[in-house]
């Protein structure tokens, strides 16, 4: 069978759909998914783990050393019994036992000391992982295109970096320790007993088969049931950040039961899966005691017949019954530590699909350099599709010279933003190239890119923070002064300086202390502050009331002076101030001229310039 790549989507933390030409069943096709996917996790674990080796294998060497304690001690107790009351009753003292009982003792400060040893240890590998982890994530979610970010909502954005890292967290905390533990255990309490006595080391280790299976058994039942949690998790953790992102829409709407139902939809989705996780448990763990208690039960009854009849010791049969117990308890703990395996394996199956996410806009491996940029843009035989074959610019050819100001109009849909995207680098064109002083967008590193082409838009995006914080923005190195001359530039200064606390005033949730110009002054300073050569007006002014508006085109008349600008606009008043006009219609450019020009050809520029005439009549 011939199987693709796997196509990363955001229902499943980066792994979507699979084509293929499919001639075995559905279910071996999810197995082989399923391989896939694991191999990806351990691959990731893995990397991060990789810089630890040396103090993973000191942890490695402190729980052998800490399991060969906890084995000791019924081989102690045994030759406690067998061989130093036996002296006791025969009137030769207690030296004997005393020499065991400090042996034990021993063994048990040996236990305690490196379990404290390795429970520090491992807290400190574990975190560190966690903060490479976050880090790669975070550093990776930023470098990620808009395309993908478009599609994968801010919801499963926060699921990623919350309760998927948390469950990884919880089996670096306790999982390795369990795991290594309980391995070390089985495989010395089975060698130990044996060695002690094989007739009844064999009937002690007899439903050690059936232990196996039904382990196994609880291990692919949780593998599935945990990978449905996560997921479940995932869509509450969505649905609950898109209502409270969006909440003035839900109030506004009356839209709060409907959220309600939904939400409780997902809610019981998430405990049913949580349920039935438990329940796998609740199968498991009774099981595996049960199993255990019958064994002992059975080793004391054979053991005491055997001892009775002399072939074994009381001291081998209290070492048997000791190490049984210790047998046992590891496989609780296994089926605890399963529990966190398989959250924290679901967990790492969605962080692995999103970090082997390719950006759709790849950096170049050999940058083009370009110290200074003039800002001239140029389009040459460009096409797009947002999806196959509904193209959105057909063969779009444009030059703009550097500082030259350039108005777009157009009916929605026409291509207006998407010209934007592309010149921002948002998107690659799907064919063609565009070009920013004669080097294709795509052979500039993404550092020269941002500093030459900067793109505001009408949601002018305030970060939480003061107002100075906000204008730095677009030069995190700026000085107060430097923050002040580009307020002073635009216009911005005096309502600015007016706030209660100046520049330090805190601008709330997205600039929610702000009015709606306010919130534009901001952008065109911090736009200002950065100077690129190319500045792209989104739409900049279309949620602005007449006197902001007014306020605004003041500040454009400065900003866009000595560069190249880029003025997307439904607003005529906007268009006024640009030396040349592109009516954009169906992705290519219909008309192209100065505005004068323009209306005196009774063309559709013509046509829109006089309704707006109309509208303000």
């Amino acid at each position: 069978m011939t199987v693709t790549k796997p196509e990363p989507g955001p229902g499943a933390g980066g792994v979507g759909s699979w084509r293929g030409v499919a001639s075995e069943s559905q279910d071996e096709i999810s197995e082989q998914v399923s391989v896939l996917l694991r191999a990806r996790s351990r691959k990731l674990l893995g990397d991060l783990l990789r810089p630890h080796r040396r103090s993973i294998a000191l942890l490695v060497a402190i729980i052998v050393l800490s399991n060969a304690a906890a084995l000791s001690i019924p081989f102690l107790v045994k030759v406690g019994i067998d061989e130093g009351i036996p002296p006791m009753l025969a009137g030769q003292g207690p030296g004997t036992l005393l020499v065991i009982v400090g042996l034990t003792l021993a063994a048990a400060v040996v236990q305690a000391l490196t379990r404290r040893a390795f429970l520090g240890l491992s807290g400190r590998i574990g975190q560190e992982t966690l903060l490479e982890l976050r880090r790669r994530v975070f550093d990776h979610f930023q470098k990620l295109s808009m395309a993908f970010h478009e599609r994968y909502t801010s919801g499963r954005v926060i699921s990623r970096l919350t309760s998927d890292v948390e469950a990884i967290a919880e089996m670096l905390a306790s999982g390795f320790d369990s795991l290594v533990t309980a391995v070390l255990t089985l495989a010395g309490t089975a060698v130990l007993l044996l060695a002690l006595d094989v007739h009844l080391g064999l009937v002690a280790l007899l439903p050690l088969p059936i232990l196996l299976f039904f382990t196994r058994w609880f291990r692919r039942q949780s593998s599935i049931a945990y990978r449905r949690t996560r997921e479940a998790v995932a869509l509450v953790i969505v649905h609950f950040v898109e209502s409270m992102t969006g909440i003035r829409a839900v109030q506004a709407f009356r839209r709060e039961p409907r959220n309600q139902e939904i939400f409780g939809e997902l809610n019981e989705g998430y405990r049913a899966a949580n349920a039935h996780s438990m329940r796998l448990v609740a199968m498991f763990m009774p099981g595996v005691k049960l199993i255990g208690n019958v064994t002992i039960a059975v080793v004391l009854v054979y053991g005491g017949w055997l001892a009775f009849g002399g072939q074994v010791t009381v001291g081998v049969l209290a070492a048997f019954l000791l190490y049984l117990r210790q047998f046992y308890e590891p496989m609780q703990e296994i089926s605890q530590f399963y529990n966190t395996l398989q959250s924290a394996g679901a967990a790492l199956e969605k962080l692995s699909g999103v970090l082997e996410e390719e950006p759709d806009v790849a950096e170049p491996a050999k940058p083009t350099p370009l110290p200074e940029a003039r800002g001239e843009v140029s389009f040459v035989g460009v096409e797009f599709s947002y999806v196959p074959d509904v193209p959105i610019l057909r063969k779009l050819d444009l030059r703009i010279p550097a500082g030259q100001t350039v108005a777009v109009v157009g009916a929605t849909g026409a291509g207006k933003t998407t010209v934007a995207k592309l010149i921002s680098r948002f998107y690659d064109p799907t064919a063609g190239r565009v070009l920013l002083d004669g080097v294709d967008l795509r052979e500039l590193d993404e550092t020269t890119l941002r500093r030459a082409v900067v793109m505001v838009t009408q949601e002018n995006f305030l970060f939480t923070g003061t107002v100075a914080e906000n204008i730095r923005f677009g030069r995190p190195q700026a000085g107060r002064r430097e923050i002040m001359a580009a307020a002073q530039a635009i216009g911005a200064h005096d309502f600015i300086a007016s706030l209660p606390d100046g520049y330090d005033t805190e601008v709330g949730k997205r600039g929610g202390r702000m009015s709606a110009g306010q919130r534009q002054l901001i952008a065109f300073a911090r736009a200002f502050l950065a100077d690129p050569a190319v500045l792209i007006l989104d739409e900049a002014t279309s949620s602005l009331d007449v006197p902001s508006e007014r306020l605004v085109q003041r500040a454009l008349r400065t900003i866009l002076a000595d560069r190249t600008a880029l003025i997307i606009a439904h607003r005529l008043s906007t268009v006024e101030i640009a030396e040349r006009v592109l009516v954009m219609e169906d992705g290519r450019v219909v008309e192209d001229g100065s505005p004068d020009r323009l209306i005196a050809t009774s063309g559709r520029f013509a046509d829109l310039h006089q309704a707006w005439l109309d509208s303000l009549a």
